[in-house]
């Protein structure tokens, strides 16, 4: 049953205010304190979810029906059964669900905390710090010194490393920005951060906050510096700051390794290990179980660097770092390094209040600075543009496995929310929040892939003899395979190798070899993907929708990150992929 509605006086409500099925909010509330709350009822649609609002006291906004609930007090709570405003029409539905009154929400007071506090930020010049520092200093023009670590012979080449980094913004910006950050030639890697003593003392002096970033590299040695040891390090330093009030770790869902079903966001203990979790008596002994000892693993990779030679060195690491991961329940070197940077940043902490904020797949903003920044080939897009190539016509995947996304901002926004939250509270304990989609909004891979096809069919790419690239809906394998043999063959009959003369040796030489290299490539990067292909883990956000629930609507509007709002067709078609197209490729033609 549905009916005209009366329209609301103070506020335009969309779908970006509604928060996840089963949660309320008094996001929003009028000048006479009239309740607004959210309610989102969970349906969905190819081009994304429907939300419906629901509206209760009082009754001028909701009409003088009969069935309409009576205006409510912190003794009842409010039923679907009030008015509900979907698509412009009132509608009643023949189910109640119950929703719990609660009172307006202050918010949680982000802008206030934010203003005249110092920070220190490690990775300063990676693709999430960069836009961390970017919505600080359009939001928070008040903020006080930014502290970037970046990796530098001196102060000076720190400062020219900043400056290029920045061309996201107009002179002017740039201008204000280089008043308030504070580039600082320094190395995670090194003690007291590889910092000289007069800076190392003025921020220990001057921050309030720490923030930690790191990158990723596939050198078992390497990540074990930077992502196991440079957090503790990093915390080490923090203990000699007099007004630090939180150190913010910035990690990955993915340390979460093959765990399966919801997973929860629990903080790592030293020695633990997802092998050890999944395993029981019946399935293998006790005793065959490994056992993790952070220091074990560095004088192993220690060890096996002066074993080796110089040239086989790289390789040589890469390999133990996979070695390791799989035995102990990880996916790849990355995520296990992340992990046990997260144990020793647990075990280390001491009476230093810490966030760990675990970001799924990240990519290009959703909304700010614009829609569809982005800086270097993120996870998906190596695949997203080979498809648009017409070179990767077929992937290795479920088609109906989720594919967990978050956009850049929206990472950027939990970040600071938690920040704000947790440097006001300033309690002794770690807390960790997933950021992420898929147990929110999720999105299927083949609807990825669908999505992608459906851009570069409207809005082909162009290849070097200036003609539109036709490319076919994606196939999927289920293994490498049958993965493996079919790449071979497109990559085969589409090099014309078989077309050459027999006679012409020089040319088909050349020809095979040019397909070689491409199938090393393609398998290559089938291969990093394959552990998340058939992903069965869904990363429970209940820390981070509460946190959402913390904020006013005003912090929501300047600092939301409600993943549920996003129309993945339209963020995939109108927005990430013509932001990897302007900001990756630059218009380049094919080759």
């Amino acid at each position: 049953m549905s009916t005209p509605f009366l329209a609301y006086k103070s506020y335009s409500l969309t779908s970006t205010h509604a928060i996840p099925n089963g949660r309320s909010t008094p996001i929003l509330t009028t000048a006479n304190n009239h309740y607004h709350y959210y309610y989102n009822n969970n349906s969905t649609r190819t081009s994304g979810r429907t939300y419906n609002i629901v509206c209760c006291q009082n009754k001028e906004n909701a009409g003088s029906y009969g069935n309409l609930s009576a205006v409510p007090t912190q003794s009842n709570g409010i039923t679907s059964t009030d008015m509900v405003v979907e698509s412009g029409t009132r509608t009643i539905p023949t189910t109640t669900t119950t929703i719990p009154l609660m009172k307006p929400c202050d918010g949680i007071g982000i802008v206030s905390y934010l203003k005249g506090k110092n920070y220190l930020i490690t990775g300063a010049t990676g693709f999430l710090a960069k836009a961390f520092v970017e919505k600080m200093l359009r939001t928070v023009p008040d903020v006080g010194k930014i502290f970037l670590l970046i990796k530098a012979n001196d102060k000076e080449a720190a400062i020219d490393r900043l400056k290029n980094e920045e061309q996201t913004h107009g002179e002017s910006f740039k201008a204000f920005m280089m008043r308030k950050l504070v580039p600082v030639a320094g190395n995670v890697c090194e003690s007291n951060l590889g910092m000289d003593l007069y800076t190392a003392n003025e921020i220990t002096n001057e921050v309030d906050v720490i923030i930690n970033y790191t990158t990723f590299d596939e050198r078992y040695d390497v990540a074990l510096n930077t992502n196991t040891r440079g957090p503790s390090r990093l915390l080490g330093f923090a203990k000699k700051c007099k007004k630090l009030s939180l150190f913010l770790h910035v990690s990955t869902a993915y340390v979460n390794g093959e765990r399966q079903g919801v997973i929860m966001e629990k903080p790592f203990h030293m020695g633990q290990t997802i092998a050890g979790e999944s395993s029981t008596s019946k399935t293998l002994p006790i005793l065959s179980i490994p056992v993790l000892d952070i220091i074990d693993e560095i004088k192993l990779a220690s060890d096996l660097k002066l074993s080796v030679h110089e040239n086989e060195v790289a390789q040589k690491m890469k390999e133990l770092g996979l070695q390791r991961a799989k035995m102990f329940g990880w996916q790849n070197t990355y995520v296990f390094t992340k992990a046990m940077g997260e144990m020793l940043v647990n075990s280390v902490r001491g009476d230093i209040p810490v966030v760990i904020i675990r970001p799924t797949i990240t990519e290009s903003t959703h909304k700010e600075p614009f829609p569809g920044w982005i800086q270097g080939n993120r996870m998906l897009d190596p695949v997203i543009i080979s498809y648009g190539k017409g070179q990767l016509p077929g992937f290795i995947g479920d088609p109906k496995g989720i594919v967990d996304v978050v956009p850049l901002d929206m990472v950027v926004n939990a970040s600071v929310a938690a920040i704000a939250k947790h440097g006001i509270a300033a309690k002794p304990e770690l807390n960790v929040y997933h950021v992420g989609s898929s147990t929110i909004n999720p999105l299927l891979v083949n609807d990825l892939f669908k999505f992608s096809c459906d851009h570069f069919t409207c809005s082909p790419l162009v290849d070097s003899k200036g003609e539109n690239i036709a490319i076919t809906g994606m196939k999927f394998f289920s293994s490498m395979d049958n993965f493996s043999s079919y790449i071979s063959d497109e990559i085969t009959q589409r090099s014309g190798v078989m077309d050459a003369p027999i006679s012409d040796s020089k040319l088909r030489g050349k020809l095979e070899m040019k397909c070689k290299k491409k199938m090393e490539h393609v398998v290559h990067m089938a291969k990093l993907y394959e552990p998340y292909a058939f992903y069965r883990g869904w990363f429970d956000n209940r820390n981070t929708q509460k946190l959402m629930e913390d904020m006013s609507f005003e912090e929501m509007k300047d600092f939301g990150f409600n993943v549920g709002s996003i129309n993945w067709e339209n963020y995939i078609l109108n927005v990430h992929i013509p932001g990897l197209r302007r900001h990756i490729m630059k218009g380049r033609l094919v080759s």
